[in-house]
């Protein structure tokens, strides 16, 4: 059981128009310039883009696997521990962060920016 970065880095270079970049001081993933996955600084864990909704889901479903830190918690992020995910439920989960990053850099797709000194919070908070 577990993940070593090195299968993550040549499952992610296998989808079509990934780049790796440093991000963070760290490997990271992107595909048309959006960042969907980076191995997080103390080396064993992986932060991959998923929804709320997704995320919250897995978090309660495996929170020996899935997590979120404070810092990630009104972002579309979830955070991995590599050496408890299996490799079939990683490339899945990096497939689905691929895609989502892959949509929002649609050519011709607008991003909704936000008012100047509004930060943005997760939705359906107070």
């Amino acid at each position: 059981m577990g993940v070593k970065f090195e299968a993550v880095r040549k499952f992610v270079l296998s989808l079509d128009g990934v780049e790796e970049v440093r991000s963070y001081g760290t490997p990271g993933f992107k595909v048309r310039g959006a960042l969907f996955a980076r191995l997080k600084e103390d080396g064993g864990t992986l932060v991959v883009r998923m929804g709320f909704d997704a995320r919250d889901e897995m978090i309660a479903t495996a929170p020996e696997i899935y997590f979120v830190t404070d810092h990630y918690l009104n972002y579309k992020w979830i955070l991995v521990r590599l050496p408890k995910i299996e490799m079939d439920a990683m490339t899945d989960l990096l497939r689905g962060a691929w895609r989502m990053a892959e949509a929002e850099k649609k050519p011709g797709k607008k991003r909704q920016g936000l008012a100047v000194g509004k930060k943005a919070g997760r939705r359906g908070t107070t």
